[in-house]
């Protein structure tokens, strides 16, 4: 899949090894950003997207980031819809217990683009059954 993008940064997003899902978004900032422990910012990628219709792109966190310093995403994962034309920009949080610098060019997240369908409802009055019915978290016993 070929997608237009406009870039006011220079930075593409990137997959930075040949089995990765994800391509990592960088930071457009003009200064460097401290991210103190419990606050939020977000955070500007310089990069717009042309996404076609049945496609979005889902902003994840950097699982690194995560696990070093506590830095995720504001609501998780994002979604970037196939009509938003704006400038993509990352929710970060900084959980950890010190501050954290975010300078320019630094990889922030990771964004991953995939197809998805629209569905429509049908009320039933009850659900096909299935081998796990209602089981819900953990009811494997593992």
């Amino acid at each position: 899949m070929i997608l237009k993008i406009k870039t006011d940064s220079g930075f593409l997003p990137a997959y930075e090894s040949p089995g990765a899902a994800g391509m990592d978004l960088r930071a457009d900032i003009a200064a460097p950003i401290t991210l103190r422990a419990g606050e939020r910012a977000l955070i500007p990628t310089g990069l717009s997207v042309a996404l076609p219709q049945g496609c979005e792109a889902q902003v994840r966190a950097r699982s690194g980031l995560a696990v070093k310093y506590g830095i995720g995403l504001v609501n998780g994962t994002g979604t970037i819809d196939s009509d938003y034309r704006g400038e993509i920009k990352v929710p970060l949080i900084n959980w950890g217990d010190e501050d954290f610098v975010i300078e320019r060019g630094d990889r922030i997240a990771q964004m991953i683009v995939a197809r998805y369908e629209r569905v429509e409802w049908e009320v039933a009055a009850a659900l096909p059954e299935t081998e796990r019915g209602t089981g819900g978290f953990g009811h494997t016993g593992v």
